[in-house]
């Protein structure tokens, strides 16, 4: 055979092989990994991207991805400590950081993402099952989901899989459920409501009545004052009256009786007396 004939020989053998699929080149991305299989064991791990060459027929190449990847698992249902059971949604993010790893354990990427299930939902119903139905909805679910991402990564990079972050989507109650927790619930809120309200009325009534203690005290010193300096105006008076007296005793019984005139006939139009001509009252009124 000539070397012409020889040549196109080979060129036909190559287009076959092509049209067969069996080409010896392959394409390596930059997002890729691939493994290049030869009868079952792998025989070369390539991280970096390029065109490569394999043998026809003999070798074969699985691809992982080496992106980091969106990890989102369907409804399941997990027991809380208080024995609620929550249909539980999550995701996570996770990457494949050694691919010789991960086709030695799954031989492809669609294995390795159901043993990631496995781990992570794994981890959700021991982490969940420690802690009570209220905690995980509000106050401890952050510090819930460090842990269980914490442990789902150890156990995940025996197998060349790092995840990096486990978060719950949606947690609801089972519909069977959920009416019996929220007049549960609502019972729960009416009867802090009551309490709220008994402590409230329990304080006005305490104030009210420090109210009206504190009035009765201000009264009573009120009181108190007012009669001491009645008492003592009084008894100035007197000692006023009592020195006038000594003095002049003419004088002081003259003013005192012009006191009582005038307090007596202050309104002449009204005013009617029926005394004796004799009467004591009105000494000072016949004496010229």
């Amino acid at each position: 055979m000539t070397k012409q004939g020889l040549a196109i020989a080979l060129t036909a053998v190559v287009v076959g092989l092509f049209v067969l699929g069996a080409s010896p080149l392959f394409i390596v991305d930059v997002t890729q990994n691939a493994i290049v299989v030869q009868l079952g064991k792998p025989v070369r791990n390539i991280t970096e991207p390029g065109l490569f060459a394999k043998v026809p027929f003999v070798q074969e190449v699985t691809y992982f991805d080496k992106r980091l990847l969106d990890y989102d698992s369907s409804a399941q249902d997990v027991i809380t400590q208080d024995k609620k059971t929550l249909l539980l949604d999550n995701f996570a993010k996770w990457r494949i950081i050694d691919p010789l790893k991960v086709y030695q354990n799954f031989q492809s990427q669609r294995g390795a993402l159901q043993r990631l299930h496995d781990i992570i939902y794994s981890e959700l119903r021991v982490e969940l099952g420690r802690h009570e139905l209220l905690e995980i909805v509000s106050s401890s679910r952050a510090d819930i989901m460090r842990v269980v991402s914490k442990r789902a990564n150890e156990k995940a990079s025996v197998y060349g899989i790092e995840i990096l972050d486990v978060r719950i989507k949606r947690a609801d109650l089972p519909e069977q459920n959920e009416k019996a927790v929220f007049a549960r619930m609502q019972a729960e809120r009416e009867r802090q409501a009551k309490q709220y309200r008994a402590e409230g009325a329990e304080e006005a009534q305490k104030i009210r009545s420090e109210a009206e203690k504190d009035r009765e005290i201000i009264l009573a010193h009120a009181y108190k004052e007012s009669e001491e300096l009645r008492g003592s105006g009084d008894a100035k008076a007197f000692r006023i009256y009592a020195d006038a007296y000594r003095q002049d005793q003419k004088f002081f019984e003259f003013t005192r009786s012009m006191e009582a005139y005038r307090a007596t006939f202050k309104d002449n139009n009204k005013t009617m007396l029926i005394l004796s001509p004799d009467s004591e009252f009105l000494r000072y009124l016949k004496q010229r």
